[in-house]
C-alpha cells in the first residue's frame, strides 16, 4: 500500500501539528500529457500539496484539450508554466502563442500561472483585468547566474509587486552559502505572498528552511533526477528527512558544515532524534566555502549549533570565541554551539571520544594488559593530521599508545607528531613500516570514501602487520581499506561506531537532553 502523505498532512494540520502554511509543488516535466496525468497521481501519493505543470517539456500541445484534461484530472491544485529558452525553459516558439496558452490555462479553470516578469506588461494586455477570482497569477524573475544585492533584489521585489502580479517569485543561484541569507531577508520582508529560493546545491537551505522564514511554497521534485531547477530536494526529503510540515519561525536550525556534504548521515540521525522527542529544531547540510565568512553571516540565535567535518574542523576551531581545553589540545572543533545567553561560539571536539572509546570496544576481545587499558603500550598509527587525525593522535596519547603519523605531506605528519610526542612517516613509507606485530590502524583522510570507493590510504600487503584497523569514513560502510584488513586477519572498525559515539555527545549539547543510544544504532543499522 502507497502511502498517501496528503491525508496523514490533513491529520496533523487538525491535531495543531503543522507549524507552517508553506506549500510543497511538484514539478512535472514529461513528454506527453498521459505522462504528465501519472505524474500528478505520484505527486498525490507523495504528500505534495499542489503540482506545476512545465507545458514547456511537452513534445505535442494542443492547448485547449491538453489544458483541460490535466486540470479535470488532477486532484491536486495545479500551476501552469510555460517557460521559454530565455527564461531557462525549453519553449522556443513565438511569444504569442505561449501567453495565449497561459491565459487559456487561467479561462480552463488553473489555481496558478507563472508568468515572467519580462514579459508580464504583455499578458496584462491580453487579459485585459478579466481573471477568474480563483486563479493567481505568480510573477517570477530567474537569474541562473548568481544572487544580486539585498539591494537590488528589494528592487526587484518591488517591480514584480508593482506589476499586479498575486505572488511574487524570484529564484537566483547561489555561488556561496551566505548569498541565502539575502533570500531570507527579502522573504521576510515581501509585502505580497513570495516564493523565494536560491539554486544550485549551496542554495539548498532556501529550500529546506523555506516555512521559517515565510516563503509561499517551495519545490520539492518526485525523484532523484527528474529536478526542474538545480539543487531541489524530493518531496520525500523534504517531508521525512528534515520535517518540513514541522518548521516553523522559531525552530532552531542546526547542521553540518563540510565540503563535500551530502554524503552526511547525520541529518537523518539528528532529525529523526528531534522528531521523536517533539524537539523544535531542524537539521540540514551546509555546503560551506569559508567558515569564518558562513559564522559571520549566520549569526543569529537561531542558528544554535553545528557539527563540523572535512576539511573545516581547523578553521572552526579558529573561529569560535571560546574552545574547549581538549579541543584546543587537539587543534580541531567537530561542534560549535552558540550560547543562548550571550550568542558567543563555544568550540568542542566530540571525535576523539567517539573514535577511541569504538576502537576500545573492538580491542577488548584482543589480548592487553587489563589495568593499563587496550591502547596502552601500543604503536597506533594514525592516517592524515587533518582534524580528525588531531583528535585520534591525542585520543592515543591519552590512553598511553606509542603515536605514528603517516601523512601524505611528510611536513604535517612531523607537525602534529611533534604534538603528541610520537614518529611521522609519509604515506609511502607506510608499506615498508613494521616495527612489530598487532599495532593498531586508523585512516582519518577521505580517502575511499563515496565516491571514490576504489581508492585505499595503505598497500594490502601492509595490513597483515595490525591486530586492528579502523576507518573513520562511513560511506561505504566497509571500504575497501577494511576489506582487506579483514582479508588480512584484522579486527575491523568501522567509521559508523565513531559516527554514533561523536554524535552522543553533540546531542546532548544540542538539545540539553540524554541522546537517545538505542534509537541512533538503530537508525545507523540501516545504512
Amino acid at each position: 500500500m502507497e502511502l498517501d502523505a496528503g491525508s496523514e498532512v490533513k491529520k496533523m494540520e487538525e491535531a495543531g501539528k503543522v507549524k507552517n502554511q508553506t506549500l510543497i509543488c511538484a514539478p512535472l516535466m514529461a513528454d506527453s500529457v498521459d505522462q504528465i496525468l501519472n505524474l500528478m497521481q505520484k505527486a498525490k501519493e507523495s504528500g505534495a500539496d499542489l503540482v506545476e505543470v512545465r507545458l514547456d517539456s511537452l513534445k505535442s500541445f494542443n492547448p485547449r484539450h491538453d489544458i483541460s484534461t490535466m486540470i479535470q484530472h488532477c486532484s491536486l491544485p495545479t500551476l501552469f508554466t510555460y517557460r521559454p529558452t530565455w527564461e531557462g525553459g525549453q519553449y522556443d516558439g513565438d511569444e504569442k502563442s505561449r501567453l495565449d496558452a497561459l491565459h487559456l490555462a487561467m479561462e480552463l479553470g488553473a489555481d496558478y500561472i507563472d508568468i515572467e516578469l519580462k514579459v508580464v506588461h504583455e499578458f496584462n494586455s491580453l487579459v485585459h483585468g478579466n481573471k477568474p477570482a480563483k486563479c493567481k497569477i505568480i510573477v517570477s524573475s530567474h537569474n541562473y547566474h548568481n544572487t544580486p544585492s539585498v539591494e537590488e533584489l528589494s528592487d526587484l521585489v518591488a517591480r514584480i509587486q508593482e506589476s499586479g502580479a498575486d505572488i511574487v517569485k524570484i529564484a537566483t543561484y547561489a555561488l556561496d552559502i551566505t548569498d541565502v541569507a539575502r533570500i531570507f531577508k527579502i522573504t521576510l520582508h515581501s509585502q505580497l505572498p513570495i516564493i523565494s529560493m536560491a539554486m544550485g546545491e549551496r542554495g539548498l537551505i532556501s529550500r529546506i528552511l523555506s516555512p521559517k522564514f515565510g516563503s509561499y511554497l517551495t519545490f520539492g521534485t518526485l525523484e532523484t533526477g527528474r529536478e526542474s531547477a538545480p539543487g531541489q530536494p524530493t518531496v520525500q526529503d523534504l517531508l521525512y528527512l528534515y520535517n518540513f510540515r514541522h518548521i516553523g519561525p522559531d525552530t532552531k536550525v542546526f547542521g553540518i558544515i563540510g565540503k563535500p556534504v551530502g554524503h552526511s548521515k547525520s541529518p537523518i540521525l539528528y532529525n529523526k532524534a528531534f522528531r521523536s522527542i517533539g524537539f523544535n529544531g531542524v537539521y540540514i547540510p551546509l555546503l560551506v566555502d569559508d567558515v569564518a565568512n558562513f559564522l559571520k553571516t549566520y549569526s543569529s540565535s537561531d542558528f544554535a549549533g553545528f557539527s563540523c567535518t572535512i576539511p573545516h574542523k581547523e578553521a572552526a576551531l579558529a573561529n569560535c570565541d571560546e574552545v574547549d581545553p581538549i579541543a584546543k589540545s587537539i587543534g580541531a572543533v567537530n561542534c560549535i554551539i552558540r550560547k543562548p545567553a550571550d550568542g558567543k561560539l563555544f568550540g568542542c571536539n566530540t571525535d576523539y571520544v567517539g573514535a577511541i572509546s569504538a576502537i576500545e570496544d573492538g580491542l577488548r576481545g584482543l589480548p592487553h594488559n587489563p589495568v593499563d587499558g587496550p591502547l596502552a603500550g601500543k604503536i597506533f598509527v594514525v592516517i592524515g593530521a587533518g582534524g580528525a587525525g588531531k583528535a585520534l593522535a591525542y585520543g592515543a596519547k591519552e590512553k598511553g599508545a606509542k603515536v605514528v603519523v603517516a601523512n601524505r605531506t611528510y611536513e604535517r605528519a612531523r607537525e602534529l607528531a611533534d604534538i603528541v610526542g610520537g614518529q611521522a612517516l609519509s604515506l609511502a613509507e607506510l608499506s615498508t613500516f613494521h616495527p612489530e606485530n598487532g599495532m593498531i590502524l586508523a585512516n582519518t583522510t577521505s580517502i575511499g570514501m563515496q565516491p571514490k570507493i576504489d581508492e585505499t590510504p595503505a598497500p594490502k600487503e601492509a595490513l597483515s602487520f595490525y591486530s586492528l584497523v579502523f576507518d573513520a569514513v562511513y560511506t561505504p560502510k566497509i571500504t575497501r581499506l577494511l576489506r582487506e584488513a579483514e582479508e588480512c586477519g584484522a579486527k575491523i572498525v568501522t567509521g559508523v561506531e565513531m559516527f554514533i559515539g561523536q554524535a552522543y555527545e553533540q546531542y546532548e549539547r544540542f538539545t540539553g537532553l540524554p541522546a537517545p543510544k538505542e534509537l541512533f544504532k538503530s537508525i545507523m543499522s540501516k545504512y
